[in-house]
This record gives C-alpha cells, sequence and structure tokens, in this order.
C-alpha cells in the first residue's frame, strides 16, 4: 500500500473541478474545502485508487461524489458507478447528496437500492438506465444474483463507512461484490477506522492506492470549559434557544459556527425573529462588511455572531465569553481552531458542541486529539429559562435601587396608592410589569415526564408501532436503533416482535438518546413512532410468543440476545450462508 502526501488548495477551483460543479457549490454555500476534500478529489480526479481516513461530518461525501460526477459519461445510460454504504440511511443521504451536486451537469439519473424499499420500483428504474448506483450490500446481492444489475460499464466503486460495514457484518457480502465487478475500475475506501478486516479489503481490492488521511498538527486550549450536547438535528434550534435564554449573560458576545454561509444566513435570520441581536458572517461579506460587524461586537451591539469557519479566520475579539458549534466541525483540528476564538486575554471560555446521533464517531475523534473528555450536558428546561429571567430581572431591580434619581418616583407611586386604593406592593409589581415588557417573566414549564421504569438489569422497555404485519425484522429494529441513535448493536437487549408492534429493550443510559433521535425514522417503510413501553401495551400482549423467542434474536424469556452478524460462528464450509 502506497501512502503520498497530496497537495492540497484552499479552493474548489484549485482542486481541478469543472464550472458546473463549481457553481452549485457556490450555490450551496460551500467557502473552502475540508482537509479530507483537499487531499482526495485531486487523486480521485487523476484516477488513482484512494483510502480516505475520515469521520460523518468531514465533507467527504463530497470528496468522493464531485470527482464521480465529473467523470461521468452521460452519453452512456448505464451504471457507471457504485456506492456501497452499511444503512439504507446512508443510501439515501448520500444520494441525495450526488443527485444535489449534479444540479448544473445535466440529467444525471442516480438510483438508491436497500431493503424494505419497493425491489419492483428498483427494478424499473435499474430497466430505464441508471448512471450512478447507491446501495446497501444485501440489496445489491439480490440486484447481482437476478442479473438485473449489469456492471459492465461500471467505472467508480465507493466504500462508505467501511469500519461500520465491519461491525454491523457486511464485509464478507462486500467483498462478494465486489468479485462480480470488473476489475479495471477505480475504488475508493472511506473509513473513521482502519482495523485489520479493513485493511486487508484495501490490500486485496485496492491498486496502489494512495492514502488520503489528514495529519494534525495542534491541541485544544486548556483554558476553555469544553461541552457536548447530544440533539437531533430536528431540535438543534430549540436546542440552542434555550441554552442562549438559560446561559447568555448580559455584557457577553457569542459565537457560533455552522457549516455553510447559507446555513449560516438561515440560522441568524431565525434568531432575529427570536428578538436576538445577531449578524451573520461568511465569505460573501467584503472587507467593509466584515469590519462593521467587528467594530459592532466590540462596542457590545451585537449580542452573537454566526459565523463559518473561513469568515472567522483572524477575528480576535476579548468579548466572546462563549462558542458554540451549532454543526460539528469537519475534523478535530478545526475545533481546536474554533474554540480558540474564546479565552482570549488570559480569561476563561465556554465552548458547547452540539452532537447529532450520527456524529458521535466525530466527538470521540475530537476528544482523542485533544486529549481531553468534552463533559455530555444535559440540555437547559423551560424552567432553568424561567428561573434565569427571574435572576436577571431582580439584578436590574437591585441596580436600579442604588441610583440616586428616585425621589421624584416615589411621590407618584404615593399619588397612585391613595387614588386607587391598592398595596403599595402591587403597585410596585405593575411598574415592575410595565419595566420589563412584553417578555413574560415566567415561561411556561413543561410537567416532569413519568418515571421510566429501568429493570434490574439496567434495561428500559420501549415501545415501536411496527411489527410483523409490515415484515419489520429483528436486524432492521437493530440497524435502526444503532445508526439512529449511537447506540452499539450488542447494547441492544430482548427483541419482540408481534403482529403490529414490536417491544425492544434498550440500556436505560441510552433512553433519552432512542428517544430524541427516533422522531422521524421509518422501519419497513413505516414509521417509527418509538416510545417507552406501559404497563398497558404489556398487558395488551396477544399470549402466543412473538415472533423470534424461538431464533436468537432476543426473545424477552429463556433466548438468547441479538448478535451482531460479525460475531456470529460462522457454518462450515460448503453450507450455505444466510445474507443479512
Amino acid at each position: 500500500m502506497e501512502i503520498e502526501p497530496t497537495p492540497a488548495s484552499e479552493t474548489f477551483a484549485g482542486l481541478g473541478l469543472n464550472a458546473p460543479l463549481l457553481q452549485v457549490l457556490d450555490q450551496l454555500g460551500y467557502e473552502t474545502p475540508t482537509p479530507i476534500q483537499q487531499h482526495t478529489i485531486p487523486l480521485l480526479l487523476a484516477g488513482r485508487d484512494v483510502i480516505g481516513q475520515a469521520q460523518t461530518g468531514t465533507g467527504k461525501t463530497a470528496a468522493f461524489a464531485l470527482p464521480l460526477l465529473q467523470r461521468l459519461d452521460l452519453t452512456l445510460n448505464a451504471v457507471q458507478a457504485l456506492i456501497l454504504t452499511p444503512t439504507r440511511e446512508l443510501a439515501i443521504q448520500v444520494a441525495e447528496a450526488v443527485h444535489t451536486y449534479s444540479k448544473q451537469l445535466g440529467r444525471v439519473k442516480v438510483l438508491p437500492v436497500y431493503g424494505g424499499d419497493s425491489i419492483q420500483k428498483q427494478l424499473a428504474r435499474l430497466r430505464g438506465g441508471v448512471h450512478i448506483v447507491v446501495g446497501t450490500p444485501g440489496r445489491l446481492m439480490d440486484h447481482v444474483r437476478r442479473d438485473t444489475l449489469d456492471f459492465s460499464a461500471l467505472k467508480t466503486v465507493v466504500l462508505d463507512e467501511a469500519d461500520e460495514m465491519l461491525r454491523i457484518g457486511f464485509l464478507e457480502d462486500v467483498e462478494w461484490l465486489l468479485g462480480q465487478m470488473p476489475q479495471q475500475r477505480q475504488t475508493a475506501l472511506f473509513s473513521a477506522t482502519l482495523p485489520k478486516e479493513v485493511r486487508r479489503i484495501a490490500d486485496r481490492y485496492l491498486t496502489n492506492p494512495a492514502s488520503a488521511e489528514v495529519a494534525h498538527k495542534t491541541l485544544t486550549v486548556p483554558t476553555v470549559e469544553q461541552r457536548s450536547l447530544h440533539v437531533s438535528e430536528a431540535h438543534k434550534l430549540e436546542a440552542l434557544t434555550l441554552l442562549l435564554e438559560a446561559e447568555g449573560a448580559p455584557g457577553e458576545a457569542i459565537l457560533i459556527f455552522a457549516r455553510t454561509k447559507l446555513r449560516v444566513a438561515e440560522l441568524a435570520e431565525r434568531l432575529q425573529a427570536r428578538g436576538y441581536a445577531v449578524e451573520a458572517m461568511h465569505g460573501d461579506l467584503n472587507q467593509a462588511q466584515r469590519e462593521s460587524v467587528l467594530r459592532r461586537l466590540r462596542a457590545g451591539q451585537v449580542e452573537i455572531v454566526i459565523a463559518t469557519d473561513v469568515a472567522a479566520r483572524g477575528l480576535d475579539v476579548e468579548r466572546i465569553a462563549r462558542v458554540v458549534n451549532y454543526d460539528i466541525p469537519g475534523d478535530p483540528e478545526a475545533y481546536v481552531h474554533r474554540i480558540g476564538r474564546t479565552a482570549r486575554a488570559g480569561r476563561a471560555g465556554q465552548a458547547v458542541l452540539f452532537v447529532t446521533p450520527r456524529e458521535e464517531r466525530m466527538l470521540r475523534e475530537i476528544e482523542r486529539y485533544t486529549r481531553q473528555k468534552i463533559t455530555r450536558a444535559k440540555l437547559p428546561t423551560r424552567a432553568d429559562v424561567a428561573a434565569r429571567r427571574l435572576a436577571l430581572f431582580k439584578e436590574r431591580l437591585l441596580a436600579a435601587l442604588e441610583r440616586d434619581d428616585l425621589e421624584f418616583y416615589l411621590p407618584l407611586l404615593g399619588e397612585v396608592a391613595a387614588e386607587s386604593g391598592r398595596d403599595m406592593a402591587e403597585i410596585a409589581a405593575a411598574a415592575a410589569r410595565l419595566a420589563h415588557g412584553d417578555q413574560p417573566l415566567v415561561v411556561p414549564v413543561e410537567p416532569a415526564p413519568e418515571a421510566v421504569p429501568v429493570a434490574e438489569d439496567g434495561m428500559v422497555r420501549l415501545f415501536i408501532a411496527a411489527g410483523r404485519v409490515s415484515g419489520v425484522r429483528p436486524a432492521d429494529i437493530v440497524g435502526a436503533i444503532a445508526n439512529e441513535a449511537g447506540v452499539p448493536g450488542k447494547a441492544i437487549g430482548a427483541i419482540d416482535i408481534y403482529d403490529d408492534f414490536t417491544f425492544v429493550d434498550v440500556p436505560a443510559e441510552y433512553y433519552a438518546q432512542v428517544l430524541s433521535a427516533m422522531t422521524t425514522t421509518t422501519i419497513r417503510n413505516q414509521p417509527a413512532r418509538i416510545r417507552p413501553a406501559t404497563e398497558r401495551d404489556v398487558r395488551a400482549t396477544p399470549a402466543r410468543r412473538p415472533y423470534g423467542a424461538d431464533q436468537p434474536h432476543g426473545p424477552r424469556a429463556g433466548g438468547k440476545p441479538y448478535v451482531p452478524k460479525n460475531k456470529r460462528p460462522k457454518p462450515p464450509s460448503g453450507k450455505g450462508r444466510r445474507r443479512p
């Protein structure tokens, strides 16, 4: 395996991408390439096989999709590129990204192929001609065996998240698929880590590959208090609003980082609508506009600046007390640069990192790189917000009492008391209400959630409104929870599948994480609708044993826990092997 450095460019144009792709990237708000893109794109454009070590969130999809699209021949109505992913969710996500990047190229036909989707629909699309297929190993094997997926025109193969395919147990299937493909092809392998099994795949199926691992240079700032908040993508804005309400202090400036300039503009607009003094800073600002934002920030006229990594270069303002990573950075080094914007001039600073379930691995990578544990914090509640508002208003009242210009107001209040016959305390409360304005001091507090019953083994039972009638299998449940909520597959306990619903046990420590992450998840094309199981659910359970009670899928009683495929004993030589 050859390892060689590659030249890095600060611009996408410098990487050799063509004008239509550059136009799309500009429209999407991409300012500069991430490190993995800088190292990978030139190699792939040159036709090299590549091993890219990259976490989720580093821009690796664009790193392989952009060169793949540039080398596509749209006059050839055949499968020219295949991208293998470990999960259907990732297959859909990658297919959507490829489609987005191709908008200025013409009619590029991209097809996601995965289990649980109608195979007849996939067959119809394949018969009509497809340029790029993105799929999971099991369904791709089905199509190869049916002779409905033709590899004769295949030029490029991408293995995305290879270590995740190893964890789930798909590497044998990946090898089988690679064995059906033309030997004359370009192959790219992307993986967060490179265990020996993944290296064996690279050694066997990649030709003279170049390494695209990004070297790290710096360490973190020890004076910064670092915390992580674990939320789903859909709940990020609400979480940010609660954080700003519960912890923001008068006179402090906050710097929020978002991934792209469009994301920056959108977030700034939504916070402005909520009454915050916010400015956006991105690559489209000219020097005069940038200096105006910095001047207002230093003067205290702006509370919050939302910026991209590029726009924040050289930003040095002592008032920045807190850095919020609304979008996780593309690599650990970028994280260090971000949080270094606080704790200036010997002051202490705080950094908050928002982490979605799919970004847990990047969090671990940041911790390994900085050699510091990032404290996992709880999201502030509405009760915290209410308490904060009261505390700040009390501070304002106490400060007003110290002023020496109250002589005019005292007789005024006396007159109001005499004319109205109301108590002086009531009149003072009315004056405070007027002074505080329209924002209520008391925030409606959500009722405390019912206690979730935790079994003696530390597991919590969850109810999923999809079952055997929908075609749900234990592997579907494990895959959904593991991939969407970031729960290790081996930690998932008993799985009981009935006709219309399913019970699954998860460790109590992951309970809230699973509920939050799976609000929009589907299982076998059905909304998961996951919630804590109740006593009523248990009483309504049919008397007969659930599907899988006699199989090693994790029955409630007397069975074995679910075992990931790569941990199961291999069948004797010559015997049939069950596909995932």
